[in-house]
């Protein structure tokens, strides 16, 4: 995944993004290039959040949608779940997963596909989640995963969580909401649509869950102290160091985040967790 400037440093696991230039790639493969490894938009704080109120234990069978580089995967995995199943599309995402250690006896697996259609049997899980993909998708599309995410979770004890991007306040105006989606669709080259926390909460309803927990946190994804709690002061050091060091990468992460800070009163995260409709009394 090489800038037309300088090339990115070289691992033995492929990134996915593979090939594609820095001033055109997606912005969160972008990022993968230089180093990052948490992507999601509340950071670490909130996925952690995302865990504990899900409860994973060693009685849950797992499914990650989107899991991309296995950031998630190993927060879960440590949690000795009975088993964990890795989606993504992505090939080189699926060849990194694949890799993963897991402690104790957890079955991990990596399926390379569509999170809106797994092939993965019904019922396959007691904890479903996903963080920072529904976000990327027109409304159908977000409507067929969160469907597909009910499909596959046992009616007595499953789970649902997401994490995502939202917009601020649920009474913004909608004219402001689209120069927002507009904005961000441009730094960071791929198709973002967030929604409201009403936005979100009423498309798992609409689906057939019942949210039991939601949280939000400040969208912080490219700050400073956010980068250091989120990598470690040492690797946030890195990326920055690889970022001077690549002309292409360095002026649009410069540009995402003048769009993140530009529109910062109006974007947050926000984790929701969600149960089958069909489960409650």
């Amino acid at each position: 995944m090489a800038s037309t400037d300088h090339p990115a440093p070289r691992t033995n696991t492929p990134v996915p993004g593979e090939g594609l230039d820095a001033a055109h790639m997606p912005g969160h493969w972008l990022l993968a290039r230089l180093g990052k490894r948490v992507l999601r938009p509340g950071g670490v704080e909130l996925t952690q959040w995302m865990l504990d109120t899900l409860g994973v234990d060693p009685q849950d069978r797992v499914v990650e949608l989107a899991a991309g580089l296995g950031a998630t995967a190993r927060l879960t995995l440590a949690r000795r779940p009975a088993a964990y199943t890795a989606v993504d599309r992505d090939a080189a995402a699926v060849a990194a997963l694949s890799t993963l250690a897991a402690p104790g006896r957890t079955g991990v697996r990596a399926v390379r596909s569509d999170a809106a259609d797994t092939r993965l049997p019904d019922g396959d899980a007691t904890v479903v989640y996903g963080e920072a993909m529904l976000t990327m998708q027109p409304h159908p599309a977000k409507r067929r995963v969160v469907r597909e995410a009910l499909r596959l979770l046992d009616d007595s004890t499953g789970r649902y969580a997401i994490h995502e991007l939202c917009l601020l306040p649920d009474d913004l105006d909608p004219a402001l909401a689209d120069r927002i989606t507009t904005d961000l669709q441009k730094a960071i080259h791929v198709g973002a649509r967030p929604l409201t926390p009403t936005g979100w909460r009423e498309l798992l309803t609409d689906e057939g869950f019942t949210v039991t927990a939601h949280k939000t946190a400040p969208m912080a994804l490219l700050e400073p102290r956010r980068l250091a709690a989120d990598e470690g002061l040492l690797p946030a050091l890195r990326i920055a160091g690889r970022a001077l060091l690549d002309p292409a990468a360095r002026r649009r992460v410069l540009h995402m985040r003048r769009v993140f800070h530009r529109h910062r009163a109006h974007l947050g995260a926000i984790g929701l967790i969600a149960v089958p409709t069909r489960s409650q009394p």
